[in-house]
């Protein structure tokens, strides 16, 4: 979509998919995208629409007596002040002298000039492109880091993805499944600590059928009423549409890489076509959608990085989580080096200068690799930090990767504080 567009802002997300279905049958081409700040939540999402079928849409949503919160005019976000004028071509180059300037003017970035963020070692744009990231954090989401609660509640999967520990054909690991009374013995202190929203994380485990989840998903909104997050892999539409319809809010599915060879390498028994329109139908049945990927994968290029950070733009993504590769026992690339925490924290930056609103965790990959690299994250554009709660006697199984730090309220405190920024309201801490 080029030229001028609009965004037609809902009151809720029930509203919003009635909105985006009546325009599309009427042939409106319409695309959700991550609401401008100034509307409020963080992952609100926006229709928008080009400014030709403005009046168009306007009279659709009159016929059909659909009420609407607001329709804005989709500006470009311009900060100002990045460039010190001080500053000579000795310090820094030209082509990141016109980067900063399409910054500040809210000018998209193209792919040559992401790659340029993601690889130069000059040590002052490098400062200046975490400085870049942290302003349009702040100004996009604030300073509250948001604290999700996680529980690993299976091991088991189907998938025999190359990077992962918890593959099928990983002998070494031993295999658990929580029951639905154990989870929600879990789910009820998460409610305790005043947490909003807890994430249900798993592998593809054929036991824990659609069904179950949706038993589940009713049980913990119809006793706790918190959001709740999916993260078990690829179903059909008919399975997400049931899980939303539930009460699941959002959907983490993460690409790992959109470059398709590599993505094929990672993942054999997987279909690359297939886990995009998965992400799709996420996007169209009003999920808050989340992806990510790997920093660090054999044969990653900046290049592939760049395409990643561009894909997440280009599909509306919500939530982008992006971790470093950290090898794992009994798998194909356990002997493989774990990714740059540098270049994740990089990614982070600037996956933040270019996608702007949206919700990019401090992940517990990084914690793995360096105490403080949560602490970095935050200062480098993320702003969500989820909790490890799965029950003591389980989580040292749930081994996606080797040494995976466990990060608890106490390690969250500790990041939050020595980042500088803010708790939110709603925790509940001595």
């Amino acid at each position: 979509m080029q030229g001028k567009y609009y965004l037609i802002i809902s009151k809720n997300t029930a509203q919003m998919l009635i909105i985006n279905k009546a325009l599309k049958e009427n042939e409106v081409d319409t695309d959700l995208v991550p609401a401008p700040p100034e509307t409020g939540t963080v992952c609100a999402i926006a229709v928008k629409i080009k400014e030709s079928d403005l009046d168009r849409s306007k009279r659709i949503l009159d016929e059909n007596s659909i009420d609407v919160k607001d329709i804005l005019e989709e500006k470009k976000f311009k900060l100002q002040g990045l460039l010190d004028k001080k500053l000579g071509n000795n310090v820094i180059t030209d082509e990141f002298i016109a980067i900063l300037k399409k910054i500040e003017e809210g000018e998209d970035l193209e792919r040559n000039e992401i790659v340029y963020l993601l690889s130069t070692n000059n040590k002052k744009e490098i400062e200046l492109i975490y400085d870049a990231a942290d302003r349009i954090r702040k100004l996009m989401v604030g300073d509250v880091v948001e604290i999700r609660g996680a529980i690993e509640f299976s091991n088991y999967c189907k998938k025999c993805c190359n990077y992962c520990g918890i593959n099928a054909a990983n002998s070494s690991v031993g295999r658990y499944r929580m029951t639905e009374d154990e989870i929600m013995e879990v789910v009820d202190y998460l409610q305790g600590l005043g947490l909003k929203t807890v994430i249900l994380q798993s592998g593809e485990d054929m036991q824990w059928s659609t069904e179950r989840l949706i038993a589940l998903v009713r049980r913990i909104k119809e006793k706790t009423g918190m959001r709740i997050t999916l993260s078990v892999g690829e179903k059909t539409r008919e399975e997400y549409e049931a899980l939303k319809e539930a009460g699941a809010n959002n959907f983490l599915l993460k690409i790992e890489s959109i470059n398709r060879n590599l993505f094929n390498e990672i993942h054999p028994d997987d279909d690359y076509d297939y886990r995009l329109q998965c992400s799709r139908w996420l996007k169209e049945l009003g999920y808050i959608n989340g992806s990510g990927n790997i920093i660090g994968l054999p044969g990653q290029t900046n290049e592939d990085i760049a395409d990643d950070i561009l894909y997440f733009k280009d599909m509306g993504i919500n939530m982008i989580g992006i971790g470093p590769f950290i090898p794992a026992k009994g798998t194909k690339y356990e002997n493989h080096p774990h990714g740059d925490v540098n270049l994740t924290l990089r990614a982070v930056a600037v996956t933040r200068i270019v996608c702007k609103k949206v919700y990019i965790p401090s992940t517990t990959a990084l914690a793995s690799l360096n105490k403080d690299a949560q602490v970095w994250a935050l200062q480098s554009g993320a702003n969500t930090i989820m909790l490890i709660n799965t029950p003591d006697r389980y989580k040292k199984d749930y081994r996606i990767y080797d040494n995976k730090n466990m990060v608890d309220l106490e390690a969250a405190l500790y990041a939050v504080e020595k980042a500088g920024r803010k708790l939110p309201s709603y925790l509940k801490v001595n």
